[in-house]
């Protein structure tokens, strides 16, 4: 799995059970970012060094845990953040609550470490599956921005074919579409090409 994806916020104001999740996450090979309240949570998922997941307890002083999911649904400028509430309700309408609220996933406590640990792993697939996707789009961005470029109109010289780069140094078309796209070619001679060859060797 990805390191980033292996950051994971803990936060509660239980002590105790604070210490006992967060042992047993950096038993699995999380590297845990702990947080005491909702405040503390929420200036930690706000800020540029925000772990890619969160475990959160629902009732917590300063904000709780569904207005921490709402706070984080609003950082639209950065990657996705999964977030798991923890919490002792029962009721399957204030669970709801908390998943409309943008939780992805819930943990009723006492936590069970298998189930926790399953839905934590949920959690690393689908961050490394958005962050792929991501990836994806980006290197699709770079690659239509390069096409059109290309699709401009480029200045090249009618005797020699070479072409002159914004900066106005002049350079064969190879290396200048090399140096535009990072693409690299073959060299052949056409048919055309090859009869007229043959036309001017003496026979």
């Amino acid at each position: 799995m990805s390191p980033e994806t292996k950051r994971i916020l803990l936060a509660d104001d239980e002590e105790h059970s604070r210490r006992i999740v967060s042992h047993y996450l950096s038993q699995w090979g999380y590297t845990v970012v702990e947080a005491r309240d909702g405040l503390e949570a929420a200036a930690a998922l706000g800020g540029a060094d925000a772990p890619a997941m969160a475990l959160v307890d629902w009732m917590m002083p300063g904000m709780d845990g569904i207005q921490l999911c709402q706070y984080v649904r609003q950082l639209t400028d950065r990657p996705y953040t999964y977030l798991i509430v923890l919490t002792a309700k029962t009721d399957k309408g204030e669970v709801a609550a908390g998943l409309e609220a943008g939780a992805d996933d819930y943990v009723t406590k006492p936590c069970d470490l298998a189930e926790l640990r399953a839905r934590l792993k949920v959690g690393e697939r689908m961050l490394n599956l958005e962050r792929t996707l991501a990836n994806q789009v980006i290197t699709l961005r770079q690659t239509l921005d390069q096409v059109r470029q290309l699709k401009q109109l480029i200045p090249i010289c009618a005797w020699c074919k070479r072409v002159r780069d914004d900066e106005d140094y002049w350079h064969s078309i190879e290396e200048y579409l090399h140096v535009e796209t990072g693409t690299d070619f073959t060299h052949g001679i056409c048919p055309h090409c090859l009869e007229n060859m043959r036309a001017t060797i003496p026979r």
